[in-house]
């Protein structure tokens, strides 16, 4: 399935001209130089390819002539490489001292097979270059300690396209590459054809912390795979223009300036549809907001506002039956684990958005974001609020809930109580994070019930829970009242055991207050709120459970939140 719809999306690619999708034979691969050379195939210069991206140098995407897989051995590629093969020269330390002249010789000897014949001006001065140059001078080159290593295309001076972009050289490519397919013909696994079938299927290249040669979701390496007497990927065969396809697909939707992927956890994940919809370009934002936006503007206020009510969007409607298709993909050695796989159509999948931030809404700060990013929760839940410390596991369940509508994991809820214990912080994030958990878990636990979570400070609420986490705040302002200016509360030293063991806290709480009430100006005030929240609390529970202890946490804040109202309102 996996498979299947990345090579029907390749052909939706294709039928794009401003997609620039490579063809059969070709990938988009990261070059950083190139050597500029004359017909005589003489040295002219180096050009630095390399574009920016902040402080950080990184090399331009070029369609270029498609390179085998390496692994440990030599295999030199058409008319482009490492310096390693281009030039015979490198900055790596190789136990075999004869390594470089080996992957020089295997470059040179590639090119004089494949262009010996051709008439075209460029493969003519390539290989004029490659019969007289020595890798000893490629010290003296321009920019070599910057470009030792790294990946060089040749370009005629004078000219502006890149000789292996030549029509004559890419005719030659492609008819080696039908000569070079597969002679092993059995039944495809995806179109259900006899045909050729891959061997090896080409790299995966843009999961975060895979291998910079890539990796491959299919494959097959050792004994214990073979089946039947097929070795590698003869065991799960796949067209070997299937293979291209899809492989091809996927790398173009990993690629760094891509719209349809975002880093979630471990897992980089990417997003198309079977046609065009608006939601491919919305869903990044909506899951991974720029962090140096201002809030959500225009179109995706409106779809997000539109779903959030159980509404379709007039600009969504006409695709809302499409397909639409959502890929998790973690490193794993040599290979691509799939974290997760979805299959859905626009509405729902717009339908599952509009529920989670319908689930997450919150009395909030004017400043706090009404539409929170994926990004925004997970690190709330993450030691230091570091990227590093987030959770992958928690980062995909938690994906897998918003775009499933499933429950959100029992970690979610963990790792925020455990982080507000930690820090003794209560904001609007944190808070909306449990007010989610709390509202759909019960929601699926009863499907019937109309039990509902409020935005903002209830006081009909009767769950035990909720009523000491207003207690609680009501204390602490009382604190505050009386001890203007203190540099810690009775939140930073009681929280966690308040919130876990009330019995044993809040009625020493409750006899500190009463000295704290007598010094305040507004100790009358304070009497009444507390009255009114404790009438309904027969005694103090020895212990709650996470939920109720999630429910003490919203009860705070909601409290908190409506003091900070009603001074805003005094001060207007």
């Amino acid at each position: 399935m996996i498979i299947q719809a990345l090579h029907e999306y390749y052909g939706r690619l294709k039928q794009n001209v401003d997609t620039n999708i490579p063809c059969f034979g070709f990938s988009r691969e990261g070059i950083h130089f190139a050597l500029v050379i004359d017909t005589s195939g003489n040295i002219i210069g180096v050009k630095d390819l390399r574009g920016k991206n902040g402080n950080r140098k990184i090399a331009k995407q070029l369609i270029v002539p498609t390179g085998g897989k390496k692994a440990s051995g030599i295999r030199a590629n058409f008319m482009w490489g490492n310096t390693g093969y281009v030039l015979g020269k490198d900055t790596k330390e190789h136990k075999d001292k004869r390594r470089p002249n080996k992957m020089f010789k295997a470059f040179k000897d590639f090119q004089h097979c494949l262009g010996d014949e051709s008439r075209d001006e460029g493969m003519t001065a390539v290989l004029k270059f490659i019969d007289f140059w020595r890798p000893e001078e490629a010290e003296q080159l321009e920019y070599w300690e910057e470009m030792a290593g790294m990946n060089v295309v040749f370009q005629l001076d004078g000219e502006r396209k890149y000789i292996h972009e030549h029509a004559d050289i890419q005719e030659r490519w492609t008819e080696y590459c039908k000569q070079d397919s597969s002679k092993y013909n059995a039944f495809c696994l995806v179109s259900g054809q006899k045909k050729p079938i891959a061997r090896l299927h080409p790299s995966i290249k843009g999961v975060k912390d895979q291998q910079p040669t890539g990796a491959s979701i299919v494959s097959f390496n050792l004994n214990a795979f073979c089946s039947y007497g097929k070795k590698q990927s003869y065991n799960a065969p796949v067209g070997e223009d299937i293979a291209f396809n899809y492989t091809t697909a996927i790398n173009h939707l990993l690629r760094f300036e891509s719209r349809q992927r975002v880093q979630i956890g471990d897992a980089s994940t990417v997003f198309w549809a079977e046609g065009e919809t608006p939601v491919e370009g919305f869903l990044k934002d909506i899951l991974d907001p720029p962090k140096d936006s201002e809030g959500t503007k225009g179109n995706i206020r409106r779809f997000l506002e539109a779903t959030r009510e159980g509404k379709m969007p007039k600009d969504i409607e006409h695709t809302k039956s499409m397909k639409f298709y959502i890929l998790g993909l973690s490193p794993n050695a040599s290979r691509l684990a799939v974290r997760f796989w979805y299959a859905s159509t626009v509405e729902e999948i717009s339908r599952r958005i509009g529920q989670h931030f319908k689930d997450l809404r919150m009395i909030k700060h004017e400043k706090d974001p009404e539409y929170p990013g994926m990004w925004h929760l997970l690190h709330e839940t993450a030691a230091q609020g570091k990227t590093k410390n987030i959770s992958p596991l928690l980062a995909g369940t938690l994906m897998r809930s918003i775009i499933t509508g499933a429950g959100y994991p029992l970690g979610l809820l963990t790792a925020a109580l455990e982080r507000i214990r930690a820090d003794q912080k209560i904001n609007y994030l944190r808070a909306a994070l449990i007010k989610a958990y709390l509202v759909r878990n019960n929601r699926r636990r009863n499907p019937n019930r109309q039990e509902v979570i409020s935005m903002s400070l209830n006081r009909e609420e009767k769950n035990v829970g909720y009523r000491l986490g207003r207690l609680f705040s009501i204390l602490e302002k009382a604190q505050r009242d009386a001890i203007p200016g203190a540099n810690t509360t009775i939140k930073d030293r009681f929280y966690g055991s308040a919130s876990a063991t009330p019995a044993v806290v809040f009625p020493q709480l409750l006899r500190l207050t009463q000295h704290h009430i007598q010094k305040s100006d507004f100790g009358a005030s304070i009497d009444k709120w507390i009255e009114e929240v404790v009438c309904d609390i027969k005694k103090f529970p020895p212990h709650l459970s996470l939920e109720e202890q999630g429910m003490f946490a919203i009860g705070y804040y909601h409290q908190k939140r409506d003091f900070y109202k009603k001074k805003e309102e005094k001060e207007e």
